[in-house]
């Protein structure tokens, strides 16, 4: 864009509608027509503005055409057919895109040199430090979780962190920037804040050494009330009604409101926080709080629903809060629960009442806590056949609102996986271990702070036996269907013969993304020496992310022999045919379980509180036409549909083995 002086006769116009200048020299334009609409504006440092032709539009029929007026402008460049008006304060040292919408605002500046946000230490997980995650724009939830739990490798922290700060660095100005399309209104304060493209912000109380990655993909919306100190926040999210941030990272579509509180916590994609308080937590994707009453602190969750009075304590009087705790993947917690840290608990379980005594289950997934007089039971595999956990399942992808195409954070959402099933190997070891040193007629053992009775821990076994043949079935199924029918047993190993060499051994869930550990090591050496920068090690998990399904199927393939008694390597149609049959057993096993844990929510007890005042006929009548019919409700149907399409699985590919 070119820039040119003012002429004489531009500066009379100008002064004669109210303007002036500390040095008329300094003011620069682009288009004479525009100077009819800068009014009552004062002038200092540089200024620059483009061409102002266009008009805006307001709800309720109010046009305004685009222009400077009533505003104290210091070091600031304006894009064409933008709007400034009324700022109260001033607005200094800012760079401000085309088409923005600047009105009723207080004060927008930048203080010197800032990083906006980044390189901002964020003491996530333990209060007091040790675990500081440093924020900038490109965070992951990936890399946040290596530089978070990774402490034991001080050299790998040391050059991510050397990364980042040279990040920071080249993101360092004396002067922030408003991008285009961009709406701010009834704004008090924003010191050094940089803001994307399509951004609205909408009544807010102070915006302080942040960034706002807005864009017109999936813009971003501040509104009513927010406080914000040294943040940033990605695409797609939405912060509003009263929120305060200090020390935050705020994922890709994160929906934050009701007055809910943090501080020195992250949130990364899709995470919902309503009403409630979160201090020094790790939200991993689709971490969910709505209630008032509940506090998230020093934790570390993903794919977790906080019920209302959640709770947790990470200190006990002693030396401070210094404790910590990790409720795995799509874990959640029941109304009024408790938790005292130290504590673990196991993927997909329920936490049910209060826990004091330090328990660890991630061994045991898929279980409940519950607690009868300040005693933990553990009930073990339970929630496989419940339904609330597999309809989770099934929301997380479709609520998945990131639009933005340059997605942050790796997400897996598979319910089954090597991440879950070499817990159930665990876990059937562990209980069968427990049978044998207390006898399998004992009535209750003790595992780690927790008392299982006899029967949930048979029932786990059990449980946990059915899950790992349906995954591992279904592993085997996928893999060999392009085979084609009458295939010889040499070309039916070929099928099967693993094309990754990554996947042996333990896996871990890195917040979301579920990988090979070993993968994860070998990514992180190259890191520590230094062959390898945060960018690529980001680029590294991606590569991970998108060779799962090869990397399961080499994790899988050594596990037939230990859970079947039979070798991949040398399988005959016949004991494929045999693994199939025992698959199918399963899955519909399990769906029937789901059948019948669906039914309960439509039983004579569900019915209470329906009918209010009428009979038995009426109470029936009003719960159908609230709740429906149980043979037509949506899972209901659904579940019977997949037992008929596993069915249909496992036979299509036992007549093309018979064949």
């Amino acid at each position: 864009m070119q820039y040119r002086k003012l002429s004489q006769q531009e500066i009379d116009l100008l002064v004669s509608g109210g303007c002036c200048a500390t040095d008329w020299n300094r003011v620069e334009i682009t288009d004479a027509e525009s100077l009819q609409h800068v009014r009552n504006v004062r002038f200092s440092g540089d200024v620059r503005w483009g061409r102002f032709r266009e008009v805006f539009e307001l709800p309720g029929g109010i046009r305004k055409h685009s222009g400077i007026r009533n505003a104290t402008l210091h070091n600031v460049t304006v894009g064409d057919d933008t709007l400034i008006e009324n700022v109260s304060n001033y607005i200094a040292n800012y760079d401000i895109g085309r088409h923005s919408y600047i009105e009723n605002v207080d004060l927008i500046v930048t203080e010197g040199p800032c990083s906006f946000g980044n390189g901002v230490e964020v003491a996530v997980l333990n209060e007091t430090g040790g675990r500081e995650v440093k924020i900038f724009d490109r965070l992951s939830a990936q890399i946040a979780y290596v530089l978070a739990m990774y402490r034991h490798r001080p050299d790998l922290i040391a050059r991510l962190n050397a990364d980042i700060d040279a990040y920071a660095k080249s993101q360092t100005s004396e002067r922030g920037m408003i991008g285009d399309e961009v709406s701010i209104r009834n704004t008090r304060h924003i010191n050094g804040v940089r803001i994307g493209d399509y951004a609205v912000i909408s009544g807010c109380s102070r915006l302080r050494n942040g960034s706002v990655h807005s864009n017109a993909v999936a813009p971003v919306t501040i509104a009513h009330g927010v406080i914000a100190d040294d943040f940033i926040i990605c695409s797609g999210s939405h912060v509003s009604d009263n929120t305060s941030l200090e020390r935050c990272f705020v994922g890709q579509c994160c929906q934050m409101g009701h007055g809910y509180s943090a501080t020195d916590s992250l949130f990364f994609s899709n995470c919902t926080e309503e009403n409630g308080e979160a201090c020094a937590i790790f939200a991993g994707p689709f971490t969910v709080t709505h209630h008032k009453s509940t506090l998230l602190i020093a934790g570390m969750f993903s794919f977790m629903n906080a019920g209302s009075g959640s709770n947790q304590s990470n200190h006990m009087y002693k030396l401070g809060p210094i404790h910590q705790g990790i409720l795995e993947r799509g874990a959640k917690t029941a109304s009024d629960s408790y938790i005292l840290w130290p504590a673990r608990v196991g993927a997909f379980s329920l936490v049910m009442g209060r826990h004091v005594t330090h328990s660890d289950t991630s061994h045991l997934p898929f279980s409940y806590l519950i607690e009868q007089q300040n005693t933990t039971y553990l009930v073990p595999g339970v929630n496989l056949r419940s339904v609330g956990t597999i309809r989770d399942a099934q929301k997380w992808p479709k609520r998945d609102a990131r639009k933005d195409p340059d997605r942050l954070d790796c997400i897996n959402y598979n319910l089954l996986s090597p991440y879950t099933i070499q817990k159930m190997f665990k876990g059937i070891q562990v209980l069968k271990n427990l049978q044998y040193a207390s006898g399998e007629l004992s009535d209750l053992y003790s595992y780690h702070s927790t008392k299982i009775r006899n029967a949930s821990l048979r029932h786990g076994i059990q449980y946990y036996e059915i899950a790992i043949t349906k995954f591992l079935g279904n592993s085997l199924i996928k893999r060999l269907e392009n085979m084609p029918a009458g295939a010889s047993d040499e070309r039916i190993h070929q099928l099967l013969k693993p094309t990754s060499h990554s996947g042996k051994g333990p896996w871990a869930d890195i917040s979301g993304l579920i990988v090979p550990r070993n993968a994860v090591s070998e990514l992180l050496d190259q890191v520590e020496n230094g062959h390898m920068d945060i960018w690529q090690l980001s680029e590294g998990f991606r590569a991970l992310h998108e060779n799962y399904y090869d990397a399961e199927w080499t994790w899988a393939y050594d596990k037939f022999e230990c859970f079947f008694g039979i070798s991949l390597d040398h399988i005959s149609p016949s004991q494929i045919i045999t693994i199939v049959e025992r698959w199918k057993e399963a899955v519909v096993g399990l769906d029937r379980m789901l059948y019948e844990d669906a039914r309960k929510e439509f039983n004579m007890a569900s019915q209470t509180g329906f009918g209010a005042d009428g009979s038995h006929e009426i109470k029936e009548k009003d719960f159908s036409e609230v709740r429906g019919e149980f043979e037509t409700n949506p899972f209901v149907t659904a579940v019977l549909e997949h037992i008929k399409a596993k069915e249909a699985l496992g036979d299509e590919l036992i007549a093309r083995l018979q064949a």
